[in-house]
């Protein structure tokens, strides 16, 4: 197969779709007067450093350059810190993370696997001479010491790399101290596993004992020399990590936390600030009921702050639980069919909004980003905005259209806004909601447009996007290519530029693209993601349906040639189209699949279908491989594509091996391209770039476009 350097394939693997070269990873300080960030040095370069921007006059400077630091050296990655990335999707290289202490002075972070910290006002960065490698380093707030993990142990060091110590060290090879396990990190949003105390004297610390979970073999065919690798992985049904939570002090007095973790073993959030004792947020392990813990520091006993229930399941949100300066226990929470936020007991927004993550807590308003609710004046699709909200009301902050998040300390908000009509984000330093200055961006432009049309379709309104060919002038209805992820946790259709790029390059090879937001998918409303329960298959499969046939009348769609491309969930999906209903689709690309439900993670799929020994019968109604259409000779055979990392820890190779195995017992003709090495994300320009390209093809010869 043949390239074109300058492609979009090519230009959109190279620049990891045009994300590499952007600012991100902000930290304001609380006086207001920089803002802290990472930024690579151009579009194509994946190492990170660490920026400082002075709000007084908006001038950038670099406070840590990992090329010098490393002085030229090739950076070398431990597998913890591989696992780390892969569990956060992260693709970049360099310094990808940071930690400050509490006057963001000074900031801590792992390079190659060694720590180093940055004086951010000075502009100085040096190297803690330490045991490795190095994961997670943290300051104190009063940033006199440094916490950090390595081989397992937590271990604290002066801030000058004086008095390095373990303050706990695992008992096992199963044993880690100060890190999260994989189901926090893959389906909770919590990487963290230690916290310091707002006095800087003692630190809470999880102690992670993974010997109760299952052990999974992963090893690379394509090189049969290397010794496989066990990877703890906890499939539904199966038994979780033991996780248990100690304040450490510094002398390494240590105090265990008590609650009931027989009946609530998922330590989801942990959240410790001046204006209350150390705030913890446990559920139970069908996610129906949780409860919100004060820690008491001295004793470690916990006292129920407030205990939520749900018929259905209880969702995690990002920035809460928390406390405010008032001492207020700050959540969200799903009440009268609407997400809301709640101060103490009391909620602050209605079903005009659907809050989706608290952003700052002060004595005046919280900031929460948040779309447009049930019963909000207009449908506003695909857009999330950002909000003051406080006893008096609510205030919008973010104003065009688009999608947008924000950081804010000191008085200083930095909102960061994408839209529909321009590439990438802007970011821009606001004070007293006048801007002061903006954090430059190199990454690259595209060079393509997205010909995006936002809609609502069918009687559920489901969100869609519906895209174009550029040059199509409307002469004749054109082959169809549904590009859902359709899920929980994926929103699609959202109104920004970047993520319609792929499915306008395929617009631009001759297709209309369609991609839709069915139930089960975030940002609209609680009865709308929780319909999948127990259902998962059939709800989102027919919403994709009636979404498509719907837009059929407004839009020159060819429902005579219709494909369907997805990756994860997405591709699950995809499968599913063809599988069960080969009346509509026509051809599938499946990438990464998971097949056989049993087969993924505790806390995800019991969330959605219960527990498999209690409910057999629904995972073998969702799931691919007991599907009895693979079997029902009377239906067509539809072309599939399969498309499966070897090295993928979180939807492992066994899912599409035992898809190819079952289509194959039942006479359907399909390919499957194995990758090499490559895991849950493709991020290897080659592969990624010549990924598209073969779906392309594929897609064609199989709606018979070629």
């Amino acid at each position: 197969m043949t390239t074109e350097p300058d492609s979009f394939p090519r230009r959109h693997a190279r620049t990891q779709r045009f994300t590499l070269g952007a600012p991100r990873a902000f930290t304001v300080a609380p006086d207001g007067s920089r803002v802290v960030f990472l930024r690579s040095n151009s579009g194509t370069d994946r190492a990170n450093s660490l920026w400082v921007l002075d709000t007084a006059d908006g001038g950038e400077r670099v406070a840590a350059d990992p090329r010098a630091l490393l002085g030229g050296a090739e950076e070398h990655l431990s597998p913890e810190e591989r696992a780390r990335r892969e569990r956060s999707r992260e693709g970049g290289a360099g310094i990808v993370g940071h930690a400050t202490d509490a006057a963001v002075e000074l900031a801590s972070f792992a390079l190659s696997g060694r720590l180093f910290t940055a004086e951010l006002r000075a502009g100085t960065a040096r190297e803690l001479p330490v045991p490795g490698p190095v994961i997670d380093p943290r300051p104190a707030p009063d940033g006199r010491h440094v916490a950090y993990v390595a081989q397992g142990a937590l271990r604290v060091v002066g801030a000058e790399g004086e008095g390095d110590r373990a303050l706990a060290v695992p008992e096992s090879d199963h044993v880690t101290y100060g890190l999260a396990e994989f189901i926090a990190a893959e389906e909770m949003g919590r990487s963290r596993g230690f916290w310091w105390s707002p006095q800087s004297d003692r630190l809470l610390v999880a102690r992670v004992d993974d010997t109760p979970v299952r052990r999974w073999w992963i090893s690379d065919p394509a090189h049969p020399d290397r010794d496989p690798h066990h990877v703890p992985y906890p499939a539904a049904g199966t038994s979780n990590a033991d996780v248990r939570l100690f304040v450490l002090a510094l002398d390494g007095a240590r105090t265990e936390v008590s609650w009931d973790r027989g009946r609530y073993p998922y330590l989801a959030h942990v959240h410790w600030s001046a204006a209350g004792a150390p705030l913890l947020l446990v559920q139970a392990r069908d996610q129906r009921s949780q409860l919100y813990l004060a820690v008491d520091p001295e004793s470690g006993a916990t006292r129920m702050v407030h205990a939520d229930e749900d018929p259905i399941w209880l969702d995690l949100f990002p920035g809460v639980p928390c406390w405010s300066p008032s001492g207020q226990l700050v959540r969200i929470v799903d009440e009268g069919g609407a997400r809301v936020l709640a101060v103490g007991e009391r909620p602050l927004t209605g079903p005009q909004l659907h809050v989706r993550a608290v952003l700052d807590v002060t004595e005046d308003d919280v900031l929460v980003s948040a779309s447009a609710g049930a019963e909000a004046a207009s449908p506003e699709t695909g857009e999330v905005h950002v909000y003051r909200v406080n006893e008096l009301g609510v205030e919008r902050v973010s104003q065009e259209p688009g999608v947008h998040s924000a950081v804010r300390a000191g008085g200083v908000t930095v909102l960061v806004s994408a839209a529909l009509d321009r590439p990438g984000a802007r970011v821009r330093v606001l004070r007293d909601g006048k801007e002061t200055a903006t954090v430059t961006s190199y990454a690259e432009d595209p060079g393509l447009t997205p010909r995006v049309t936002l809609v609502e379709g069918g009687a559920r309104k489901i969100p869609c996007a519906v895209l174009m060919p550029q040059d199509y002038a409307g002469d004749s209805p054109l082959p169809v290519l549904l590009d859902p992820y359709g899920g929980p946790h994926g929103q699609r259709v959202v109104a920004a530029h970047h993520p319609h790029l792929t499915s306008q390059w395929f617009a631009d090879q001759g297709f209309a693209v369609v991609v839709a937001d069915g139930r089960g998918t975030p940002g609209r409303s609680p009865a709308w993601e929780k319909a999948v329960r127990d259902d998962l298959a059939a709800v989102v499969l027919q919403d994709q349906v009636d979404a498509l046939q719907a837009l059929a009348g407004d839009f020159p769609l060819d429902l005579s040639r219709v494909g369907i491309r997805g990756w994860s969930f997405g591709g699950y999906l995809a499968a599913l189209a063809v599988l069960r209903r080969p009346d509509v689709f026509h051809a599938a690309v499946v990438g990464a699949p998971v097949t056989d439900l049993r087969l993924y993670d505790t806390h995800y799929q019991e969330r959605y279908l219960g527990h498999p020994d209690e409910q057999p019968a629904v995972y073998r109604r969702n799931s691919l491989v007991d599907d009895e259409g693979l079997v029902d000779a009377a239906e067509p055979h539809r072309p599939m594509m399969i498309i499966h990392g070897l090295a993928d820890d979180n939807v492992v190779v066994a899912h599409s091996l035992r898809l190819s195995s079952a289509l194959l017992a039942a006479g359907r003709p399909h390919e499957v391209l194995p990758l090499s090495g490559v895991t849950h994300m493709t991020p290897q320009e080659t592969v990624a770039e010549n990924l598209l390209r073969l779906q392309l093809d594929f897609l064609k010869r199989s709606l018979g476009m070629a």
